[in-house]
């Protein structure tokens, strides 16, 4: 289990921002002087466990959720802080988030920045550990713009680093609950070998692509990882979301790439606006071909309802798009 800190963020939105946390700072001391302090169980329940009577466990984002249930099975209650749709980059903690977090018995984090604001969250939650699940991955940096050779957060991307990420939670789950650790071990094992299916899916649907239209291009740089494992070419108009600004040099030059290597579709994210990319397509002759699931879950019946849904969607999407079909 590796213990750690991320790095802070800034956004335009500063203002806001300070409000937002001193709304954060306000809650946590109504919660004192009312009596309700953060960590303090319902009567009869023991600290860090949910209703259920099992120990909770909060992740920040609802795809580590679903990773985390996968190995957890049914002797964790896993939470994510963040709703399905939400946009974690620049995610705003409310008082009732750091309410819910001071009575978990551990947190689960990405890191590599992508949770811009969990330092000041967890600076209120002093007795909650916290697990960085990106632990042991060599992040790829981010090639430009205002986060050049900041690490580019989305290794959970890859279905070939997921699996490092599985074996965090693994280790994690049985240091806080030892007697589960068989279970944990089973559950990662299953997981790890679906991961190593959809690698080779991966594989199998990408090699079909021509190398001249093997150009993945997003909203956000958010599939570095992934382009490198399956030797795709990756093209973006911002690197992050929190530095989702369209400038008139990044729009023009995704325009320019996409024109010039004749790209039959670009694409955008779900979790923001994809206005200026479909102006891409129109602009560079190609087509809008659909949205990628990346920092958030779909609904149960929408088509990314797991992680491994997600990827499948996302794979789908990306063929029948540099494929000329459908979109």
């Amino acid at each position: 289990m590796v213990l750690s800190s991320i790095g802070r963020g800034s956004s335009p939105q500063r203002v806001h921002r300070r409000l937002a946390w001193a709304l954060v700072a306000v809650g946590l001391v109504a919660l004192s002087l009312a009596g309700c302090k953060p960590g303090r169980q319902p009567e009869g329940q023991q600290q860090g466990t949910a209703a259920s009577g099992k120990p909770r466990v909060l992740t920040t984002f609802t795809v580590i959720a679903d990773m985390a249930r996968q190995v957890a099975g049914d002797r964790l209650q896993v939470e994510s802080i963040t709703k399905l749709g939400a946009e974690i980059h620049g995610y705003e903690p409310t008082p009732s988030d750091l309410q819910r977090a001071s009575g978990a018995r551990l947190i689960l984090e990405n890191g590599l920045n992508l949770e811009r604001w969990a330092e000041r969250f967890h600076a209120g939650l002093p007795g909650v550990p916290r697990v960085t699940l990106s632990a042991g991955i060599t992040p790829l940096p981010i090639a430009e713009d205002a986060g050049r050779g900041q690490p580019n957060p989305h290794a959970w991307m890859s279905p070939q680093l997921a699996q490092i990420y599985v074996e965090n939670l693994r280790a994690a789950f049985t240091t806080i609950d030892p007697a589960g650790a068989a279970t944990y071990r089973r559950n990662a094992d299953a997981y790890r070998r679906q991961l190593r299916q959809l690698d080779r899916e991966f594989r199998q649907a990408l090699a079909a692509l021509p190398a001249e239209q093997r150009v993945l291009a997003s909203c956000e740089g958010a599939f570095s990882y992934l382009a490198r494992d399956y030797g795709l070419q990756e093209a973006y108009l911002w690197p992050v979301n929190g530095e989702s600004q369209v400038t008139p040099q990044r729009m023009a030059r995704l325009i320019d790439l996409v024109r010039r290597r004749r790209v039959p579709a670009v694409f955008c994210e779900s979790t923001v606006s994809d206005e200026a990319q479909r102006e891409v397509a129109r602009e560079a002759g190609s087509r809008f071909g659909g949205v990628f699931y990346v920092d958030s879950l779909s609904l149960p019946d929408g088509p990314a309802p797991s992680l491994l849904g997600l990827q499948r969607h996302n794979l789908r999407t990306l063929v029948q798009g540099l494929r000329g079909a459908g979109g």
